[in-house]
């Protein structure tokens, strides 16, 4: 009790420290932005709004993987998306926007060291435009790791993992590819995050994955997967709809102006990619299985617009339905895959969708880029060194997320535990966490094909 106290004056102590620095600022009430330039009242509305869309991503995700897992862990899955995004902004506000967009000299290639707390010439109405829309990205790529590590994660050690992938994990990477940084440097590209978003999640969810070990019941003896099913279809494929909704703003967002008329090309370009890729699952699992898997053509329709995000400016419509089709492939084979070949166990697929396609993303752009935007050209269409760096980028997005996703949870097991015990797993970790059920008035069964040991 006194320990706690103790934190507790600590922290008030810290909050009114905040509140007493003086005001140095840039541009506060964004006047003098307005003088300087009376258009750009547009473009904040338009990031902004934008912005907005990407936050309602968070609903989406929350829909898919309480949708796509069982009815006992519902509560917990929603909690862990709704910490993901406040934990997120908090920890974003505090450390990571200043380590991915701050300066340091002499070490600005590596990470920045300006900006913590917005406080300072960070206080302008243009620094906090994007610390916002960057804020929701970074929550974006922390509840990515939400579904793979879903039904066995302690829910402590998971706010922790969120803490650290907003604050220092999500912004170094993001700094080398969008602040500035050496990949920068070396021409790497991403439009709206396919590698600096959506690998770094999923390479992160596969060390979480990895560490935690496979749901009680998911692999027989001889190590063969059982199907899991989640609990409603229907509200998995909801969120589907929310995501594909909200990735209008990802993408188009990342413009940041209003008047770049090429938004229309982005719009289809991610619309077309995310159908293909649906298609595509379906067809594969028609013929694979006899019948179209429902939640197999979901994931893939998100997989699809993963691996459209980092080129969706700079490709054709075209090009773009390859990338989708490509996608799709990737998020059956790549499930199956995990299931069958390494025996990670995904309840949601999150590591195929975001992983792979992330990765996927950072190579179609350094392939099909064809020069009708910002220059920018790839190996199709001659330009073999973009293609390169783009595949370096690729490298460097999985040793840095997967190596550091392993200390995390490595150190976490070690020392805290990240795993519930058999009997809270068995039991749901509604109750054993929450103290609730998610379905109170619910009558609890096992499906046939779950098997309990």
């Amino acid at each position: 009790m006194y320990v706690r106290k103790n934190i507790l004056a600590l922290l008030v102590v810290a909050c009114l420290g905040l509140c007493a620095v003086p005001v140095l600022a840039a541009d506060p009430d964004g006047t003098a932005t307005l003088e300087e330039d009376p258009g750009k009242a547009l473009d904040f509305i338009w990031v902004l709004v934008c912005g907005f869309m990407v936050m309602f991503m968070q609903a989406g995700f929350s829909m898919v993987e309480t949708g796509f897992t069982r009815a006992k862990n519902a509560a917990n899955i929603m909690m862990k998306n709704l910490m993901d995004f406040s934990v997120g902004a908090l920890a974003y506000w505090a450390v990571g926007f200043a380590v991915m967009y701050g300066t340091m000299e002499g070490m600005n290639w590596l990470f920045g060291w300006s900006g913590f707390f917005l406080l300072g010439d960070a206080y302008d109405v243009t620094t906090i435009e994007s610390w916002f829309f960057q804020m929701v990205f970074a929550a974006t790529a922390a509840t990515i790791v939400s579904g793979s590590v879903s039904e066995r994660c302690k829910f402590s050690t998971y706010v922790i993992a969120s803490a650290v992938i907003t604050a220092v994990i999500y912004p170094v990477y993001g700094h080398w590819v969008w602040g500035g940084g050496w990949l920068a440097g070396l021409g790497a590209l991403d439009f709206a995050g396919s590698g600096v978003v959506h690998s770094v999640g999923g390479w992160l969810a596969l060390a979480g994955a990895l560490l935690l070990g496979p749901r009680i019941g998911k692999y027989a003896k001889d190590g063969t997967p059982r199907a899991i099913p989640g609990h409603s279809v229907t509200l998995g494929i909801l969120g589907v709809f929310v995501l594909w909704f909200g990735w209008y703003g990802f993408n188009c967002g990342s413009t940041l102006n209003a008047d770049s008329l090429r938004i229309a090309v982005i719009a289809a370009n991610t619309t077309l990619s995310a159908a293909a890729a649906l298609v595509t699952a379906m067809l594969a699992t028609w013929a694979w299985h006899g019948k179209p898997d429902v939640s197999m053509s979901g994931n893939a329709a998100i997989g699809g617009l993963v691996a459209i995000t980092a080129g969706c400016a700079w490709v054709n419509p075209q090009l773009s339905v390859l990338i989708g089709i490509v996608a799709g492939l990737l998020v059956v084979v790549g499930v199956w895959f995990l299931d069958w070949v390494i025996h990670v166990d995904d309840p949601v697929g999150a590591i195929a969708v975001h992983g792979f396609n992330g990765a996927w993303g950072l190579l179609a752009l350094g392939l099909f880029a064809d020069g009708t935007y910002g220059g920018v050209t790839g190996l199709l269409y001659g330009n073999a060194g973009f293609f390169g760096v783009q595949a370096l980028s690729v490298a460097v997005s999985f040793a840095w997320a997967f190596g550091t996703g392993l200390i995390l949870f490595g150190i976490m097991k070690a020392v805290i535990g990240i795993r519930v015990s058999a009997a809270e797993e068995l039991q749901g970790l509604d109750i054993g966490e929450h103290g609730m059920s998610a379905y109170p008035n619910f009558v609890a069964t096992e499906h046939a094909t779950e098997v309990k040991r």
